[in-house]
């Protein structure tokens, strides 16, 4: 065959070859797959291309002129307000204090404790200065031409608050890797009771997708192209990915955001981390906040398809100086917008601890329930487009496969196109519960070194229901019954497919800070034991034994790894970081529900080295780093010959970025290649032992360029966006499929194709308006990209490029005896766009040609929330 998908050449003159970020941009725009002889994709990228040019340069004269003709006419030149922030007690400078100055936004102070607004005008305005072990300060500043530098010093509270347990996997404002912060306000805005990746939607190479259609129930996440089990998430430190699949179930936290005061995003490899490997993201979620006043709060959302979400919050605040205790009690339920696709999510969250001076201990208890109804298999591509020839082509070449009965005719072809469900049993649902309990113990042994350890239990057990038709006997070890001298070959029935699992641990670290050198020292041991093991629990044609078991089957896997971390200021400019880590991972796996008899005992050794420059400046910083990663196999991908075992992926990224900001715009661009080596992938082949699992792919790639801005334009005008460019290839690709005519299986070759579900294109915009006090308007935009569901590049199996605008309305009113209450009003999809974000494929050879049949999981059309959220 000859090859298809492909690299296309390109020349450009010496000069951008040697200028990395030049040659980088020639790169980008010179493809012309997927997207460049795509119009409507090409005008997009223009406008979002000229909207980020626009925001990164006009922005500060922009602000200037708008402040300049507020300010009082006597004054000739906008002041600014300087100063520095320091400790009480030892004079010592405090960095990384916020620092607000109303209506002028807020900063965050330097290394040696210095802040600055600029173009700001004369006046009186509220200040308030916090920082984690300090009594917050507030004050009334006040701003004139000629005012001098302020020094504000802020008092020790006398308990031990540092959250030594995410400043040792945390990027810090030095550290030369790719990030995104997430405030605690920046959550709340936007929690209106989707699932955790709607919230990080408007982040930078984001691409979200959801089984109901709504963002409530089964939900997933890309991050620069990277599927959830390329990503490291953790909670306060500890590991969250299931230890098989390395997957992240989101659905089995509901309404977490509740309850996070926090989020880092570190794009690329990052710091080291504990639990899976980071192989295109981390992720990061921080609870433990302390709160030193009691509170309360009643959050509720009413949306389309029947959506609700019930919190209730409260805190008792400091309790003589040492004790504090934060619960939370949530309900999320949602018919969702793809039939039958209901939601019934509960959960709470209980946080106690108690601190001295130099210690603290604390306990968290989480716990999440769902019931969710089966969405998984998504929409032919035939009934999602209407075309009612292929439908009936696709009904006949599945009838005894997928369509058994006239009632799944029917349901076919009678239900709405967009919103089709395949499943129709009543009980068709996936149960799970999954609780977490985790306790940290913090302790400071003097200004310079402190130490931070914590034990960690995560119990999941649960099920998913489905019924099956026409399951043959032999399946599941049994002989039919016999009626009439025949012995009876097949049954429909009910099973549940079961796992109890426990997740369990510890993680430590310890951290010295004096002067210019920081060290860390950390890691953590966990392991997992799994049972999976099913039932059949109903057969329409009996002689099957009561809750029948056909499989039990045990798993196993130890996680141990250490790291160093080493931040060195070289000079007032520079500074230099170096991290590596040792990891080891051992699978001792004990059958699987195919082949009962395959055990696998599999142990990995990785180091995974790290290091980077950063250079920073007067409000700004650019950077260079280059890290290494490991990632094992998850667990299917053993089920395979012993001479077909698969080896552990390896990456090595090469991040550079620059930035620069202050309280008005902020504007970033960063750089990346990522050189992938055995990346696991599909191919369609059988293994031997006639199982289809992803199988080593010896070279591929993702090269990227991340644009980010945001200004503060005056009081009433903000806006923020960025723009992700990506060129995401394999070297080499064959795909394989089963080929019908012959037997066998047919190969095609596939030179440079595109990387499956990784577009070319995201970006993500949001307007801010404040026509009034306490009163704002939001305009969140996004644009996906044409990608493809397999590795192939193929165009009849993509999934369309989408452009989405949504609408937030917020305003708080402050009546006593209220600390505020908040009136939220949101609309998704304003346009009632038709897109589909998620989806997948497979192809045979049949009739002398391929056969290709697409499934989609389609978002919800217009839809709205509303919230009322009551703070005491």
């Amino acid at each position: 065959m000859p090859a298809q998908g492909g690299d296309h050449s390109f020349n450009c003159s010496p000069f951008f070859a040697a200028f990395p970020p030049f040659y980088l941009i020639i790169k980008l725009l010179d493809m012309k797959q997927p997207y460049t002889k795509a119009k409507t994709v090409r005008t997009a990228l223009t406008t979002l291309t000229g909207f980020l040019t626009l925001l990164l340069t006009l922005s500060s004269s922009a602000q200037e002129q708008s402040l300049a003709e507020q300010k009082p006419h006597h004054t000739l030149t906008p002041p600014s307000a300087k100063g520095r922030i320091t400790d009480s007690l030892t004079h010592a400078p405090i960095a990384g204090a916020t620092v607000e100055l109303i209506p002028f936004g807020a900063v965050q102070t330097d290394a040696d404790g210095y802040f600055e607004f600029r173009h700001t005008r004369a006046g009186s305005f509220p200040l308030k200065v916090t920082s984690i072990g300090y009594t917050p300060f507030e004050t009334t500043f006040s701003l004139t031409t000629d005012a001098s530098p302020a020094t504000i010093q802020l008092s020790r509270l006398h308990v031990f608050m540092q959250p030594v347990e995410i400043k040792a996997l945390r990027a810090g404002d030095r550290a030369p890797f790719t990030r995104t912060d997430i405030s605690k306000s920046q959550i709340e805005a936007t929690n209106l009771g989707q699932d955790l990746p709607f919230l990080l939607n408007q982040t930078p190479a984001v691409t979200i997708n959801s089984d109901a259609g709504n963002g409530v129930g089964y939900t997933g996440i890309h991050i620069r192209g990277t599927d959830a089990s390329r990503i490291n998430m953790t909670l306060n430190g500890i590991p969250y990915n299931d230890a098989e699949s390395q997957q992240i179930y989101f659905v089995d936290l509901p309404d977490f955001a509740s309850s996070v005061n926090s989020i880092q995003i570190q794009r690329g490899v990052g710091t080291s981390s504990n639990g899976a490997g980071a192989f295109g993201a981390t992720i990061n979620f921080f609870t433990n906040e302390y709160n030193d006043k009691p509170y309360a709060e009643f959050n509720n959302t009413f949306g389309s398809f029947d959506t609700w979400k019930n919190t209730v919050k409260a805190g008792s605040g400091l309790i003589d100086g040492h004790f504090t205790i934060d619960a939370r009690l949530s309900r999320i339920s949602s018919d969702g917008y793809i039939d039958r696709a209901t939601s019934a999510l509960h959960s709470f969250y209980l946080s106690t601890a108690w601190m001295d001076q130099h210690s603290s201990l604390r306990l968290n208890i989480i716990s999440g329930t769902e019931k969710t109804y089966q969405a998984w298999n998504g929409i032919p591509e035939a009934k999602l487009f209407g075309d009612k020839a292929a439908l009936d082509t696709h009904y006949q070449d599945n009838l005894g496969y997928l369509y058994f009965t006239p009632a799944d005719s029917l349901n076919l072809y009678n239900s709405k196109r967009r919103t089709y469900n395949y499943f129709t049993y009543d009980n068709q649902t996936d149960n799970y519960q999954q609780d977490h309990y985790q306790l940290f113990f913090n302790h400071q042994f003097s200004e310079d070194l402190s130490f931070n350890t914590a034990a960690f239990l995560t119990h999941g057990r649960g099920y998913y229901e489905e019924y099956v038709e026409q399951a043959p006997y032999a399946d599941y070890g049994l002989i039919g019954p016999i009626f009439g001298g025949d012995t009876t070959q097949t049954t429909d029935l009910v099973r549940q497919q079961w796992l109890d699992n426990y997740f369990y641990g510890g993680i430590f670290s310890l951290q010295y800070k004096a002067g210019p050198t920081q060290l860390t020292l950390g890691g953590g041991w966990d392991k997992y034991d799994g049972k999976h093991y099913a039932n059949i629990i109903w057969a329409q044609n009996g002689d099957i034994p009561k809750d029948y078991q056909y499989y039990n089957l045990p798993a196993h896997k130890t996680d141990f790894n250490v790291y160093g971390k080493w931040q060195q200021q070289l000079t007032q400019h520079l500074t230099l970081f170096t991290d590596v880590q040792l990891r080891t991972v051992g699978y001792d796996l004990e059958g699987f529900q195919e082949i009962p008899s395959l055990f696998i005992n599999k142990h990995y050794t990785f180091l995974n080295p790290k290091a980077g420059l950063t250079w920073s400046f007067h409000e700004g910083q650019t950077y260079l780093s280059w890290s290494h990663a490991s990632h094992e196999p998850n667990r299917d991908d053993f089920e395979a010959g012993l001479d077909q075992l698969p080896r552990p992926e390896t990456l090595n990224d090469f991040e550079w970025g620059y930035e620069k900001k202050n309280n008005r715009y902020s504007w970033g661009i960063t750089a990346y290649y990522m050189q992938y080596k055995d990346q696991l992938a599909l191919t369609g082949q059988i293994n031997d032992v006639g199982e289809y699992t992803r199988t080593n792919i010896p070279n591929s790639y993702r090269l990227g360029l991340e644009l980010e801005g945001s200004a503060r334009f005056n009081t009433f005008v903000a806006l923020s966006g960025n723009l992700a460019l990506s060129r995401n290839k394999i070297s080499n690709y064959t795909e394989y499929m089963d080929d019908y005519d012959n037997g066998g299986q047919k190969s095609y070759f596939y030179k440079h194709p595109d990387i499956a579900f990784s577009p070319a294109v995201v970006a993500a915009a949001t307007l801010q308006l404040f026509p009034c006090p306490n009163c704002q308007i939001a305009l969140p935009a996004k644009y996906v990209s044409k990608e493809y569901m397999d590795n192939t590049q193929r165009a009849d199996r993509s999934l369309r490029s989408y452009y989405t605008q949504d609408l937030r309305l917020s305003y708080t009113l402050k009546p006593l005896p209220f600390k505020a209450i908040d009136l939220i009003f949101q609309v998704n999809n304003v346009f009632n766009r038709q897109y589909e974000p998620n989806g997948y494929t497979y192809s045979t050879f049949s009739g002398g040609s391929i056969v290709t049949e697409n499934f989609y999981f389609p978002m919800a059309g217009t839809n709205f929330m509303a919230a009322i959220n009551i703070k005491l």
